[in-house]
């Protein structure tokens, strides 16, 4: 972090520029109604939510996921939990053409921060 040095001697500590990444993913949900309840679920990575209404339902599945998948990210474990699940890249699918299918999605919204002033030689 910089530093910047002003007249009469005090140091301030210039704060880094962070800006805001957003990534999301596009991922099927199975809804069901349960008694009062709306379950929905992602079968993909096993992670199910309810909710008064389908959309309650949704929304809840949603903020579960993303809470899922930041955790793996932090422990380090996202890559391994992916490739678990049967993910691959697109590009590398032996199966041709890859179409949705009729289920329901939602977006997973995964968002991030970086230090633009950082660069990275990954």
């Amino acid at each position: 972090m910089g530093r910047m040095v002003l007249a009469m001697g005090s140091v301030i500590e210039k704060k880094p520029s962070m800006i805001k990444i957003h990534f999301s993913m596009h991922i099927p949900v199975v809804v069901k109604k349960k008694d009062k309840w709306f379950t929905a679920s992602c079968p993909i990575l096993d992670v199910i939510s309810q909710g008064d209404t389908e959309e309650d339902a949704k929304t809840h599945l949603a903020e579960a996921l993303s809470l899922f998948l930041i955790s793996c990210y932090e422990r380090g474990t996202l890559d391994a939990v992916l490739k678990a699940c049967g993910f691959q890249p697109a590009y590398q699918a032996n199966q041709g053409i890859i179409a949705e299918t009729s289920e329901d999605y939602i977006d997973v919204p995964l968002p991030f921060i970086v230090d633009a002033a950082r660069t990275c030689h990954a």
